[in-house]
């Protein structure tokens, strides 16, 4: 009897199984050897509405869900995880949370990769000063410490001090150390980094210990939306500062090892141009790409990734759910782009939405050594 019971059981478990694998719609590698970095664009429109956050928690549930399936190494965040930093004013024509709600809204959802894969976050414009980036202070490194993240702890090997002269991880570096691809070095930077702070990534590269890895700079503000101009003179008071073109000349050009550039900030709504909402518009122009050639003569991808003007515009739900996929193929130098929204994939209904095919959605990116 005991027997039966426990073949019924061992059913059931595999019925289980099947059906919990066909709730939601399952992504595969293009080979199972690849490894997969998700790229998590600018998130404050979900955690400036309540009725967005959950957006929010379910892209991360997803991420935590897939670190096997997909083989993910790191989750790295363009910056602006929350709308204003410091502010108890609700402006209901913009948002209906204070900036601790928010802050907290924000950890609460990236609790769900805390211990299961390491996270990068660049700071943004919006996690500084009172409402949009105009003061040097922040709470990022109250809600973001080096010991939160055990998985992102493993990788950790340098950091330099942000605005407030405080240890943070607004400025830092992890390595990865890969089968196919070697070792590589992902720095992360603070809102229009000081020249200091672009000194200290440059000396990184440099070193020896680090001069034959592969270099990826994660920073909020490098490009604009659609066509890939460098951001420049946006009207910030924060000073000192640097944009998009002055991170390229003193950083990214001289470097010999950065072959990989992310960042979002820029974008704006379809219909500020007068096209349709929801259409492929609404991708081309909150996503851009560029590849220029470095000192050395050799390929530095940049790629801008911006979510919170999908789903509506600026007062929409914050982004459809739409990551970025960066599939690592094993021959050690191409990079498969993709992008994927797991609000639609959860259903049957909607997971033929799920996946944008567009050319500034979908592409490959060839790192030769």
């Amino acid at each position: 009897m005991r027997k039966h019971i426990l073949t019924i059981l061992c059913l059931l478990a595999g019925l289980t199984t099947a059906q919990a694998q066909h709730r939601a719609d399952r992504l595969q590698l293009n080979n199972p050897e690849s490894f997969t970095f998700v790229v998590f664009g600018d998130a404050q429109g979900y955690t400036k509405y309540d009725i967005n956050q959950p957006i929010f928690e379910l892209c991360t549930a997803w991420i935590a869900d897939n670190v096997e399936q997909l083989n993910i190494r790191a989750v790295l965040f363009t910056g602006d995880l929350i709308e204003q930093n410091e502010n108890v004013v609700l402006n209901r024509n913009m948002l209906n949370q204070t900036s601790k709600q928010m802050w907290e809204w924000s950890s609460h959802c990236l609790k769900r990769l805390d211990g299961k894969v390491p996270y990068i976050i660049a700071a943004g414009n919006h996690e500084y000063g009172y409402v949009r980036g105009d003061e040097p202070f922040t709470h990022y490194a109250e809600y973001y410490t080096a010991e939160r993240n055990t998985e992102t702890a493993k990788h950790l090997v340098a950091a330099y001090p942000n605005r407030q002269g405080q240890a943070s991880l607004e400025n830092a570096a992890w390595e990865f150390k890969t089968d196919t691809w070697g070792r590589i070095l992902v720095i992360g930077s603070e809102w229009a980094p000081r020249d200091e702070v672009l000194e200290w990534a440059k000396g990184l590269c440099n070193s020896k210990k680090y001069k034959d890895h592969t270099v990826a700079f994660l920073t909020h503000s490098l490009l604009q939306g659609k066509t890939a101009h460098y951001t420049a003179g946006e009207g910030y008071k924060i000073e000192p500062r640097n944009y998009g073109r002055e991170i390229w000349e003193k950083l990214l050009y001289p470097c010999k090892n950065i072959r990989l550039a992310v960042c979002g900030h820029t974008g704006h709504p379809a219909s500020s141009d007068g096209k349709e909402p929801g259409s492929s518009y609404d991708h081309e122009v909150n996503n851009a790409y560029r590849c220029d050639k470095n000192s050395a003569g050799r390929d530095v991808h940049q790629m801008m990734f911006n979510i919170q003007c999908l789903g509506g515009g600026w007062e929409g739900n914050g982004g459809d759910g739409w990551l970025r996929l960066l599939e690592f193929m094993p021959d050690g130098k191409t990079i498969k782009a993709s992008t994927y929204s797991p609000l639609f994939g959860i259903s049957p209904m909607t997971k033929h939405l799920a996946r944008q095919t567009d050319p500034f959605c979908q592409f490959d990116m060839v790192v030769e050594k």
